[in-house]
């Protein structure tokens, strides 16, 4: 099939991108002490040389002690951090491209296996970060108030320092997934509930601050998910009422692009329709959405760090989807990760030039 569709301009709001092609946000670990590094900035500009449309950063924590598991992570607060991030813009934008850093807070988490931890507990909704494992502390309401605040300030000076957009993280079993979720919210407070709609409060009140900060005119997206590593068969939203119960309130909130995590985007997310996360989401509020999920290779992401390798896969059911109007932008990981020129391959038609991928490309920051 033509890939004509995947490079058509995209507009909207403070984002101006040359095709539809998303770079997929994918934890790198590369940031000593929370500060991105030149080899980090180096990474992400190649990546913008290599046309792809809009770089999303890997996840890049708020200003909570505990929003963090790995001292590799970047920071998307304190001076030299937001130094760090102001060279990696500043480099994307001289190769011509676009980019948002994706704001992150882990809420509870499992220890990371270097033995380092956060100088206080992890925090989450009710000290879960999945059924029966506690690791940390419940959130205050206060705790809950500065939290919001953390990620709008983060909001803030992604636009200050010159990014064209910023994503909020509400997926995959982290703090704010962690409110979603009735596995890990077990609250009888405002920010609680029976109903997964009472349950998004705090996302709710996130992206109301994140609005307030960078004004009507920047673009939001927010990233979510019905899985999380805990759970591959969870649905927050078991039904197109409940989905429309969760997504609108979001949608009226200020978020202006929905980012829909599957692990495999071709799967149907409910009976009796073949649309996927992605195109619900845009059916149900009318906003642009973002597909994702082993696009472009064979297997998934979490099974590479089993060492599981992938090869490239054909793009015809991706482009039948997207043809159709299901969605807007597509999300690619695993073959940005492995090479910065995917995108100009596949634009030329240079696909007996595309790489598989292996979990040896987790280990590295290819640039070449």
């Amino acid at each position: 099939m033509s890939t004509d569709s995947l490079f058509r301009p995209f507009n909207l709001k403070s984002l101006s991108i040359k095709n539809r092609i998303v770079m997929a946000p994918m934890t790198r670990s590369f940031s000593p002490d929370g500060i991105p590094t030149d080899a980090v900035a180096t990474y992400y500009q190649k990546r913008a040389e290599g046309e792809v449309g809009l770089i999303l950063s890997e996840g890049t924590v708020i200003d909570r002690v505990s929003s963090s598991n790995d001292a590799n992570i970047p920071h998307f607060y304190g001076e030299k951090s937001l130094a760090g991030w102001k060279k990696v813009i500043d480099g994307v934008h001289a190769a011509g491209g676009s980019m948002a850093p994706q704001i992150w807070h882990m809420g509870i988490m499992d220890n990371h296996a270097s033995g380092w931890v956060p100088s206080q507990p992890f925090e989450g909704p009710s000290g879960l970060n999945r059924p029966d494992f506690n690791n940390g502390n419940t959130m205050t309401e206060k705790d809950i108030e500065d939290t919001i605040i953390a990620y709008g300030k983060a909001a803030a000076d992604a636009k200050r320092l010159g990014f064209d957009s910023v994503e909020i993280h509400g997926a995959h079993g982290y703090l704010i997934d962690q409110f979603f979720w009735e596995g890990t919210n077990l609250r009888t407070d405002g920010y609680g509930g029976k109903t997964l709609a009472e349950r998004s409060r705090f996302g709710i009140e996130v992206v109301k601050e994140v609005r307030k900060q960078v004004g009507e005119d920047f673009a939001v997206i927010i990233r979510l998910s019905q899985w999380k590593p805990s759970a591959y068969t969870s649905q927050l939203a078991k039904t197109p009422q409940e989905m429309e119960a969760w997504l609108n309130p979001l949608a009226d909130a200020g978020v202006d692009i929905f980012h829909c995590s599957q692990r495999r985007f071709w799967e149907p997310e409910f009976e009796d329709s073949d649309l996927n996360f992605a195109g619900w989401a845009k059916k149900i509020t009318g906003k642009s959405t973002i597909t994702v999920g082993s696009v472009g290779l064979t297997g998934e992401f979490l099974a590479a760090f089993g060492g599981e390798s992938s090869d490239p896969s054909s793009l015809d059911e991706l482009l039948r989807r997207m043809d159709r109007g299901d969605f807007d932008l597509v999300a690619v990981g695993r073959p940005l990760l492995a090479d910065p020129s995917w995108v100009k391959k596949i634009k030329e038609g240079r696909t007996d030039e595309l790489k598989g991928f292996s979990k040896e490309a987790l280990a590295a920051l290819i640039i070449d």
